[in-house]
C-alpha cells in the first residue's frame, strides 16, 4: 500500500508541475482530475479557441517515460475527452488531446495532438 500512496503523491505533484508548465505556455487550466465513467482527464486547459485535454505521466526516470503512455491509455483519454467536450469546450473550439511526460531533473516532454482519432 505504501508504494501506491507514493505513486499517487508523485502523480499529484506531476499534475501540478504540468499545470505550471501549461500556464507558462499561455494556457489557463480550468479543471483538474475530472472523472468520467470511461476514465479520468488529468488537466483541462484553454487558450484562445482551443480546449486541451491533458494526460500527465510522471516517472522516476526519463527512460521510463518512453513506456508511460500507449494507444490503449490514449484511447481511454480520448473517450473521456469526448464525454467532457460539451462541458468544457465552446462552440467552434478546436479540441485537442496532449500528453505531458515528467521525470526528475528534466524539462517536461509535451506531446501535442497525441491522439488523432
Amino acid at each position: 500500500m505504501r508504494d501506491r500512496k507514493r505513486a499517487e503523491r508523485r502523480g499529484r505533484v506531476g499534475e501540478s508541475l504540468a499545470a505550471l508548465w501549461l500556464n507558462l505556455q499561455g494556457w489557463s487550466v480550468i479543471a483538474r482530475r475530472v472523472r468520467t465513467p470511461v476514465g479520468e482527464i488529468d488537466l483541462v486547459a484553454r487558450r484562445g479557441r482551443t480546449t486541451l485535454f491533458v494526460e500527465v505521466k510522471t516517472r522516476a526516470t526519463g527512460t521510463e517515460l518512453d513506456f508511460a503512455i500507449d494507444e490503449y491509455r490514449l484511447s481511454r483519454v480520448a473517450s473521456a475527452a469526448q464525454l467532457l467536450a460539451a462541458r468544457y469546450g465552446r462552440p467552434g473550439d478546436d479540441l485537442r488531446i496532449d500528453v505531458i511526460l515528467l521525470a526528475p531533473w528534466s524539462l517536461p516532454r509535451h506531446i501535442r495532438n497525441a491522439w488523432v482519432g
